[in-house]
């Protein structure tokens, strides 16, 4: 592969000077920045608040367990495996807060036996025996009458046992490969007379399903339960004796082995990056144990073995855990559609401009779409990819693809479009994380279609969220754009809250055309005309934004920064804020999950406030407010506040011109800001404490409202399109063929546990 051009400008900041800073060591304090590994936990420490708290309906409480074992997955295959290879390496550099990476590995450790002590106690004692009372049970196989035993033990002769593989651990058969994430079943057995007991593994099937529907089970009522299950474990360990005949079943637990997961790929070293991907993948299942989570009361002597065998440390990476793997019971989520025990399903709705439009690229013509998702549907931006695919006018189609998602009707769309004849171009990122199977298949699938697919620039990820459309029309060419804040995947789109922007204006379009251009030819252009892209300047663009609004504080004109992103960890952009904080510029961060900045320091951070949204739907968009003396700057993008993000990876930020759509951003804005029922504040001590509404004033749930402000918007639409209708508006309100696709999706679908 040829060598690309040095696109990454200059570093500043922390390595050198910015423009006006001046010097002022004091910003660069240890004490003045939260560790990023701690505040990713609190985080999901808010997550578990939903799940504990009464005032969630208990199936939406279940799901948020899911979510927090979910998480918590991924933190160790990543976050815990890198400290972990860099105390291997002794490479012991302090994170900025100055803890070294063992004082981090260490407070993972006891934060993260805390969140779990307090999760298990919350299922054991609440969540479980309320799903009993209600008919939904996990029982033992022993208790089940004769009947179901019976039944339930031929089952797991005819399709269990043949699939297992059970492993005596001797010195000829050393210890085995455990996959990473996999349920596997620990025994103690003897069989001879000299009663040395020694150790085997039963690696519990995934391919057959966990939870083993029975029958004949009472509910705690008194009634039959209309749903009941027998772990799949539990019935393997009901039938040692049998996988094991002749030997003496001593002891039986359940462990589970989480490992390093994270893709490690030399760019430059790799001739076919897709192939090389493929061998990682495989690789990637035998990285190095970094958390054992043990079920049940194995001896000292059996846990130490295990513990030996897979290089960890007994006090630090052992959990014990009554039940493994909670994001499995998401399968009892689907079960019940009793409105009291979940969320109000809501179906996004369609924007009428949209719906009702013939032609989707004269209304982009005519003004900027703005979209609100999961309010506002997805659908219609599979509908513009769609009907470009189809449009004889238009020629070429160009997107990135990050997560895409399997059964992707966007991808489909391309497909078509390439076998059309169209010219299509798919920049397809493989090594966006835990997606880089479904991707590599997307990849493959497109280039058989014709289309020419990209997999970015070497060294750097793909991450920004970008279509292009060229279509011929009266005897010109013209360009339409749709920008992003998350990914083309219309299944997540329906749970997190994202941004989209459909765009015609000629500057964003030849900007959009030009990244294109970089990441398929290295050629970057002179300068950008509208967008803010990382590594070409989106860094220096952040503070140079900030600088100004500090200069204009500091000049006694009007200063606002409002910024919502995933993410604040960049320590230049934190220093930056401190010091528009000092010149008086008040600033709310709206940082759903990782925030190393401490805020409501006297001196430093006086007039920073940061908020936290945790609610059914995951805060996903970026949105960035300069006030600007008067001339508000709105900005939406894909890009979090992180090194990673300026330096590493290919994002953009754009500005938000058309009046209406900038004004619907900044009530935006507003409105989470008053949020006071599932918002949390950042205390200056690094604890997050719960938003309540003051005295006198009433509460405010954002995304509620949200869903509210979309369907009054609808109604006022229908009523000014049929007035006549306007007392019959909630059949009218579903009208579409793609919101009645929807709301059957809402109400047969429920969410699966997402990585936040």
């Amino acid at each position: 592969m040829h060598e690309p051009p040095d696109l990454a400008p200059p570093h500043s900041g922390r390595n050198g000077p910015v423009s006006g800073y001046g010097d002022a060591p004091d910003l660069l304090a240890p004490s003045l920045y939260l560790n990023r590994e701690l505040s990713w936990l609190e985080f999901n420490a808010r997550v578990l608040a939903e799940a504990l708290s009464e005032n969630v309906p208990l199936l939406e409480r279940l799901k948020f367990h899911a979510i927090v074992a979910t998480n918590l997955d991924e933190f160790f295959m990543v976050r815990v495996a890198g400290l972990k290879q860099q105390l291997t390496g002794e490479v012991d550099e302090p994170s900025p807060d100055g803890m070294s990476v063992a004082h981090q590995l260490a407070t993972i450790s006891d934060r993260v036996h805390t969140l779990i002590a307090q999760q298990m106690q919350n299922l054991q004692d609440h969540i479980i025996p309320r799903l009993a009372q209600d008919g939904v049970q996990i029982v033992k196989p022993d208790t089940l009458p004769k009947e179901a035993q019976a039944d339930l033990d031929e089952r797991f002769r005819n399709d269990v046992f043949p699939i297992l593989t059970p492993i005596a651990i001797d010195p000829g058969h050393p210890f085995p490969h455990v996959r990473n994430r996999s349920l596997n079943v620990g025994v103690m057995i003897s069989r001879d007379a000299s009663g040395d007991v020694g150790f085997a593994v039963v690696q519990v099937p995934s391919m057959i399903p966990r939870l083993m529907p029975v029958l004949g089970v009472v509910s705690p009522s008194g009634q039959p339960a209309r749903h009941a299950f027998v772990l799949l474990e539990d019935l393997i360990a009901r039938h040692m004796p049998t996988i094991f005949p002749g030997a003496r079943i001593h002891g039986i637990y359940g462990f589970r082995v989480t490992r390093n997961f994270d893709l490690e790929i030399d760019d430059e070293e790799a001739d076919d990056l897709l192939q090389t991907i493929q061998q990682e993948l495989r690789r990637r299942e035998r990285g190095n144990a970094v958390r054992l989570e043990v079920a049940g009361d194995p001896p000292d002597a059996s846990l130490s073995k295990l513990v030996k065998a897979l290089k960890l440390d007994l006090e630090k990476d052992v959990y014990r855990t009554p039940i493994l793997n909670v994001a499995d019971l998401m399968q009892l989520v689907n079960l019940d559609d009793r409105r009291e025990m979940r969320d109000e399903a809501y179906a996004p709705h369609i924007v009428p401009a949209l719906r009702e439009a013939d032609d989707l690229f004269a209304v982009i013509r005519d003004h900027d779409v703005l979209l609100h998702h999961p309010y506002e549907s997805f659908e219609s931006v599979v509908e513009f990819i769609a009907r470009a695919a189809e449009d004889p006018d238009v020629l070429a189609i160009k997107q990135t693809l990050y997560r895409a998602g399997s059964n992707s009707p966007i991808v489909r769309a391309l497909v078509r479009a390439a076998e059309a004849g169209k010219q299509v171009t798919a920049i397809v990122e493989l090594k966006a994380r835990f997606d880089e199977e479904s991707n590599i298949v997307w990849a493959r699938t497109l280039e058989q279609s014709g289309a020419h697919v990209v997999y970015g620039l070497l060294g750097l990820k793909t991450h920004c969220k970008c279509l292009l459309v060229v279509r011929r029309e009266k005897g010109r060419l013209r360009r339409y754009v749709h920008l992003g804040t998350g990914n083309y995947n219309p299944t997540t789109a329906r749970y997190y809250t994202d941004l989209s922007v459909l765009t015609a204006r000629a500057d964003v379009c030849e900007d959009v055309s030009s990244l294109f251009n970089l990441l398929t030819g290295y050629s970057a252009p002179a300068k950008w005309n509208k967008l803010l892209v990382s590594p070409l300047g989106l860094h220096e663009a952040i503070l140079g934004l900030i600088v100004r609004e500090s200069d204009h504080a500091r000049r006694g004109r009007p200063a606002r920064i409002i910024a919502k992103m995933n993410a604040l960890v960049d320590a230049d952009v934190i220093e930056a804020l401190y010091r528009a904080s000092q010149a008086g510029v008040e600033i709310t961060l709206l940082v759903r999950g990782i925030c190393c900045l401490r805020p409501q320091v006297p001196g430093v951070s006086d007039n920073i406030e940061v908020r936290a949204i945790v609610d059914r739907f995951l805060e996903h968009g970026r949105i960035f407010y300069f006030g600007n003396d008067g001339a508000d700057e709105v900005f939406v993008g894909s890009a979090d506040w992180m090194p990673r993000n300026f330096h590493r990876r290919v994002e953009v930020v754009a500005p938000v011109e058309d009046a209406n759509a900038k004004a619907r951003l900044i009530e935006l804005l507003k409105l989470q800001i008053s949020d006071n029922v599932k918002t949390w504040i950042l205390r200056q001590d690094g604890v997050y404490q719960r938003s309540e509404p003051k005295e006198g004033s009433g509460a405010v749930r954002s995304q509620t409202r949200f869903i509210e402000l979309t369907r009054e918007r609808l109604r006022v639409a229908e009523s000014a399109v049929r007035p006549s209708t306007r007392f019959h508006l909630a059949p009218a309100a579903v009208s579409s063929p793609a919101e009645k696709a929807e709301l059957r999706r809402a109400k047969r679908e429920r969410t699966e546990p997402k990585r936040s």
